[in-house]
């Protein structure tokens, strides 16, 4: 099957259990938006599917392309397809954005491509997604903007072209020319051959990337789902109405 899906999740960090028995699918094709207040675990859930050895798995799956890949390592789930734009992406000083992008494509093709022909590649995607040339020379997010940290995860995202992008929060902290910048990119990069799951506090960015499906977290838990009205429910009335309505009590008793 041509999706991401979680099963059953239970996840802990440092034995205080986070996530409990979260299960979700996601399918080629679709753009998937979760939301919710801080501290509700969404970042967890993230993490979680790139693998990072923080979290622990207590239960339940995570199946990739019908390849399951709960266990399995970073890199595996990577070159599988999967791709994570992290919240807070690190500074990398001393590699620029062009050799690093460069590198990660030939770990994940096992091939390696002309330094020429990649850099005339990158140069199209930069003015596509109307990126400054100069942009490519500069080290991995040293001294970059909180804006300028999301344009150079997009662009790694339309370099390594993955099945799955998982985006925590990719527009936080970003003034409206970085979102729209942001927000063109996903569009750009989204067909019908991958899929997009959207980790964010806000619906603005849902008004350039419009999801098929909006997913609300609470407490470690998918508390509710629906279209993009869900969205626009939680401009209105905030997370506490959507934790007090039957929808939630009947999710946290079940």
């Amino acid at each position: 099957m041509n999706s991401l899906q979680v099963k059953n999740l239970q996840v802990s960090v440092a034995g205080k259990e986070i996530l409990h028995e979260v299960s979700l699918t996601v399918k080629k094709g679709e753009i998937h938006a979760i939301m919710g207040p801080n501290g509700s675990g969404k970042s967890t859930l993230a993490n979680t599917l790139m693998g990072h050895p923080k979290y622990t798995v207590q239960a339940g799956q995570i199946i990739l392309d019908g390849m399951d890949i709960t266990n399995a390592k970073p890199e595996t789930r990577a070159k599988a397809g999967l791709f994570l734009s992290m919240q807070y992406p690190p500074e990398i000083a001393g590699v620029s954005i062009a050799n690093f992008l460069r590198q990660a494509k030939n770990a994940l093709t096992d091939t390696q491509a002309n330094p020429l022909v990649f850099y005339s590649e990158l140069q199209e995607k930069m003015l596509k997604l109307g990126i400054s040339e100069d942009f490519a020379k500069r080290s991995v997010n040293a001294g970059f903007s909180g804006g300028e940290k999301k344009k150079a995860e997009i662009l790694q995202l339309s370099v390594l072209c993955p099945k799955y992008a998982i985006l925590d929060e990719t527009d936080s902290g970003l003034d409206v020319d970085a979102l729209r910048v942001v927000a063109e990119g996903i569009n750009q990069f989204h067909t019908k051959q991958n899929a997009v799951l959207l980790i964010t506090h806000y619906n603005r960015i849902l008004e350039y990337v419009r999801p098929d499906f909006v997913h609300i977290m609470r407490e470690g838990k998918i508390v509710r789902s629906g279209g993009k009205e869900l969205a626009e429910e939680v401009e209105k009335t905030g997370y506490a109405e959507i934790s007090n309505s039957s929808a939630f009590a009947k999710a946290t008793d079940g």
